[in-house]
């Protein structure tokens, strides 16, 4: 099995991600999730694995949350996945798929506990925090 990941490339936590993946050795499957979203099995299939609830998953910043009410406790399970898949930008991102599990990598460094071979030394995230082995240097 090979790594995937759900992927915006026009979120930096998901470009730091990819580039932590690779740094490690692996070239990741990547699915632009806004272009080719999850079926919804594919997507409880995730969100199962993860240990989350769909309400867990879902991103409000820079996403129609508030205009459609979504912090209403009043929306089932299976209604917040109908969002999700009327308006995929609502998923969390980016979803990292290894042989080792899967991961909401937020913060990126999270995908070190599911990476066969993570990396070895230090890399810098787009805005300049560096993380060693795994751990923000401080």
């Amino acid at each position: 099995m090979t790594v995937i990941i759900y992927h915006n490339p026009a979120c930096g936590t998901s470009r730091n991600t990819l580039a932590i993946i690779r740094q490690s050795g692996e070239e990741p499957e990547v699915i632009e999730y806004l272009k080719t979203p999850p079926s919804r099995q594919r997507l409880l299939d995730l969100i199962a694995a993860m240990g989350m609830t769909p309400r867990e998953l879902l991103r409000e910043k820079g996403t129609p949350y508030a205009e459609l009410g979504l912090a209403d406790p009043k929306w089932s399970d299976d209604e917040l996945l109908d969002f999700m898949l009327a308006h995929p930008i609502l998923i969390n991102r980016p979803i990292v798929v290894s042989p080792l599990g899967v991961v909401l990598a937020r913060p990126s460094e999270k995908v070190l506990d599911i990476l066969p071979n993570p990396q070895i030394g230090a890399f810098t995230k787009e805005d300049g925090e560096v993380v060693i082995a795994g751990k923000r240097a401080g």
